[in-house]
């Protein structure tokens, strides 16, 4: 079944299927949506990564916590988490939203996500929900290194381009190597303006893009 393969990737088990099917509907299919359960779910996500870096970074002050936790709570590391996990296959959204390729909108992605914590807490608890976050968090929290840059190299990549008056970098997906769980993905960054294209390796296709990225942002400069 569809969500029992959606609830793997989340390692949580839904008492109330009902709290899922609302967490994955968009307001352009129909009510209940999942603009409430999103509301919730971002005080359960910026709680559980606060207490985290918390513990974490003891040596930490607050403005640097401040700007880690921002990093992992924006709309785009969001989005990411939620591709990573393939989220946008199983959303309900309206006719428009599927043909404008609503599925894969990183503003849509983001909130199905906030939307599911909020399901969990309500299903299962603060415990349940605190484990399914560090879960789909866990590498993101594993790559923290406080002492280095806290921006992503995909963001830095961004600015860098914006400053100076470039269109937005694209990603493509290129190859994919090997068997789940060992799996490679290699994945391409293209600069259209600048005619640059870099090539990015990973054990994720995030991580694929964030190498890409890394790559570009380095070329440029250089």
């Amino acid at each position: 079944m569809a969500r029992r393969s959606l609830e793997d990737r989340l390692g949580y088990r839904f008492k109330e299927a009902s709290l899922l099917t609302q967490a994955l509907t968009h307001r352009s299919f129909g009510t209940p949506h999942n603009e409430r359960l999103e509301f919730l779910g971002d005080s359960v996500l910026g709680f559980v990564i606060a207490r985290e870096l918390f513990a974490r970074f003891s040596a930490q002050q607050e403005g640097k916590l401040s700007r880690l936790r921002a990093t992992l709570v924006r709309e785009q590391t969001l989005a990411e988490v939620a591709r990573a996990i393939e989220l946008g296959e199983f959303m309900r959204l309206g006719e428009g939203e599927v043909k404008s390729g609503g599925a894969q909108r990183a503003s849509i992605l983001a909130d199905a996500l906030e939307a599911v914590f909020g399901a969990v807490l309500l299903d299962g608890g603060e415990a349940a929900a605190t484990a399914v976050v560090l879960n789909l968090y866990a590498s993101l929290l594993d790559e923290i290194d406080p002492g280095r840059e806290t921006k992503d190299p995909k963001t830095r990549l961004q600015e860098l381009l914006q400053g100076r008056r470039h269109a937005l970098p694209k990603y493509a997906l290129v190859a994919t190597h090997g068997v789940a769980p060992n799996e490679r993905f290699e994945v391409e960054c293209v600069v259209e303006a600048l005619g640059l294209r870099e090539l990015g390796t990973g054990s994720t296709r995030r991580s694929a893009e964030q190498d890409a990225a890394r790559r570009a942002y380095d070329r440029l400069s250089a």
